[in-house]
């Protein structure tokens, strides 16, 4: 005997073939092949990232600890292990203490001087400058495309002891100048100016892509309630780009801890060691085949860079 039920209108109807979650499985089908073709798209640069940089990096740490040298690059595994002994040699070496404090010395003085030129000019092309104001950002951005040689030519041209521009301007007036590039006293604060002069233009982009964000309805509201320019500038302005502030800070300060071209191009470190850095040493050092000692300075001075980094995202951050 068979029975036959009616199904009403609002009875649950039977299961389709796919039964349920049908729409569900096909939208997780799609996700896991959007996820295989996003690895597969990333595949090459994980690979060059691995042979070129994650490779590298493992390398030089493991030589750091190592008496390697140029004669060990054909069997580079069959080094001996030394420990720390490279990092020791590296803090007793004067040479490498002086061009550690070179690069201090450059540090403390060229970051401020840059983050201040770059943001003043910033400022300028932003409400101070009206008429021909793409020639002027043109003019402040084109030495920082322009090649180390050339630039090296044009300041040793000015900074020449005897017949510099520098100098003769000098002269003009009864002074009598020193030997910019020669003079102890004076060769490290010359490339200074010449790295801030350089690289403010970078600062500068940055700080005017941060200042075209600021509420100008605040510099209004400030202005009718009798504000004067500088209190706007230290109350809106600067509060209002501090997280712009903090990542030319950060890419200033590493920037300047690697600095090596200046010196290399205008004065190969002299006179008297008096301009050589940190990053310049480490590479005469591989150049002299010390690849152990070189590895330990390069460490170190990586060592460095993430101290002052963490150091300025603590003293800029949001409070």
């Amino acid at each position: 005997m068979t029975t036959t039920t009616a199904l009403g209108p609002d009875a649950p109807r039977p299961l389709g073939p796919r039964g349920r979650g049908g729409p569900a499985r096909r939208r997780g089908r799609r996700s896991a092949a959007e996820a295989r073709a996003g690895l597969l798209l990333s595949l090459p640069f994980v690979l060059l990232f691995a042979v070129f940089i994650a490779w590298p990096v493992v390398q030089s740490m493991f030589m750091s600890f190592t008496d390697m040298r140029i004669s060990d690059i054909r069997s580079p595994f069959a080094v001996n292990f030394v420990g720390l002994d490279n990092y020791l040699t590296a803090f007793r070496d004067p040479v490498f203490r002086r061009a550690a404090a070179n690069t201090g010395v450059f540090v403390l003085i060229g970051v401020p001087l840059t983050i201040a030129a770059g943001l003043a000019a910033a400022v300028a092309l932003d409400r101070g400058i009206g008429r021909l104001r793409g020639v002027f950002r043109m003019g402040f951005y084109t030495p920082v495309i322009t090649s180390i040689v050339a630039v090296a030519v044009v300041w040793r041209f000015l900074l020449q002891a005897e017949n510099g521009l520098v100098n003769t301007v000098l002269g003009w007036v009864g002074i009598d100048g020193p030997n910019w590039l020669g003079d102890e006293r004076t060769a490290l604060l010359s490339l200074i100016v010449m790295a801030v002069w350089r690289n403010f233009g970078t600062s500068m982009v940055i700080f005017l892509a941060g200042l075209q964000a600021v509420d100008r309805g605040l510099h209004e509201a400030a202005a009718l309630d009798g504000a004067g320019a500088w209190q706007r500038f230290r109350h809106i302005t600067l509060p209002s780009i501090r997280p712009t502030m903090l990542f030319v800070l950060v890419t200033t300060s590493i920037g300047y801890l690697q600095f090596f071209e200046e010196p290399f191009v205008m004065t190969s470190g002299g006179p008297l060691n008096a301009t050589i850095s940190a990053s310049m040493y480490t590479y005469n050092q591989f150049g002299f085949g010390n690849y152990g000692v070189a590895g330990a300075m390069a460490y170190l001075t990586f060592v460095v860079i993430g101290i002052v980094t963490l150091a300025q995202f603590r003293l800029m951050r949001e409070k």
